[in-house]
């Protein structure tokens, strides 16, 4: 295969190199500080988090295990987009593979529908606990977690595996430049010289089938813990029950917020610097993972007492 300095090639493409940035190419030197802190805060706080988990017998409940779940998507999440986007920012390391780029566009789909059903789960959880605190026990039991890790797995998997099937299986007989960050599908399959219209319209359908019945479900559940937070006559209850669920909600608000921006300005991209959904992309895949273990787990007294006594035990 020829590549030429144009960015076409004279064959079949076997490989894909990541341009991004180009119209903002100080950017890539502004981000690379903070991407590789957030990316130290979200490895060290997950493993933490996990390794509190599994070692702490006190944490072994239901409430810890969906923890567990989130952490271990966010930690695959950033290994799989993180350090090839600081490779290319500090090494211009662009180049990457026919099928790593599909393996990662998979992995990306994949996982974040994952991490959008566990956050569905989680509000489950919490529901129950706050609504139903008599039948917590009996409902959210050790059976329940598997069941719904199961579940997570299972729908998210099928769903979103033809979306890089689909794309794989176009003609790339153009350009192989992405002009992203990552082997986002959007950016990808417009690289084709097939009628993309059946992907694309997979990849709606299936993504917000997926992301907006979860977002619903979560709604509705945190609508209910608010109806039955207000009617709590206990002292300070109220309060605490507000802190911990109104945390937890407006990360889940802003998680889709930003999908949906990015969405949007991707759409309207005539309208706006196209480095702006580039930028949102690689945002959105490295902030939750460093949030949700501060979000759900520091914050939470038991976990954080957890911690104390491992660190006490060494």
């Amino acid at each position: 295969m020829t590549i030429y300095q144009n960015g076409t090639i004279s064959s079949e493409v076997s490989d894909f190199l990541l341009n991004c940035f180009v119209r903002s190419p100080s950017w890539k030197f502004w981000l690379s500080l903070p991407l590789s802190l957030l990316f130290l805060l979200a490895m060290g706080a997950n493993s933490v988090l996990l390794i509190t988990i599994w070692l702490e017998v006190s944490l072994h409940e239901p409430m810890y295990y969906l923890l567990s779940i989130l952490s271990l998507l966010d930690i695959v999440v950033c290994l799989t987009v993180i350090p090839k986007v600081l490779a290319i920012f500090g090494f211009d390391l662009k180049s990457i593979s026919f099928y790593a780029c599909f393996l990662q566009m998979y992995i990306m789909n994949w996982f974040f529908a994952m991490e959008s059903c566990t956050f569905m789960v989680m509000a489950y959880d919490r529901y129950v606990a706050i609504c139903h605190p008599l039948r917590y026990p009996s409902i959210i039991t050790d059976q329940f977690v598997v069941k719904a890790a199961i579940f997570i797995l299972a729908r998210n998997s099928i769903v979103t595996m033809p979306i890089p099937i689909l794309s794989s299986q176009l003609h790339y007989c153009g350009t192989n430049v992405i002009d992203n960050c990552v082997c986002a599908n959007m950016f990808v399959s417009r690289l084709s010289c097939n009628d993309v219209t059946i992907s694309r319209i997979y990849q709606f359908v299936a993504g917000w089938t997926l992301l907006g019945s979860d977002l619903i479900l979560i709604f509705l559940s945190y609508t209910l813990i608010l109806r039955a937070v207000l009617r709590l006559k206990a002292e300070g209850a109220v309060a605490k029950a507000l802190s911990t669920c109104g945390s937890h909600f407006i990360l889940i608000l802003f998680f889709s917020t930003i999908l949906l921006v990015f969405v949007l300005t991707h759409v309207v991209k005539k309208k706006v610097s196209p480095d702006v959904p580039v930028l949102l992309n690689v945002l959105h895949h490295i902030i939750f993972s460093a949030l949700n273990p501060v979000v759900y787990g520091v914050r939470t007294q038991e976990i954080k007492q957890g911690i104390q006594r491992l660190l006490k035990k060494k």
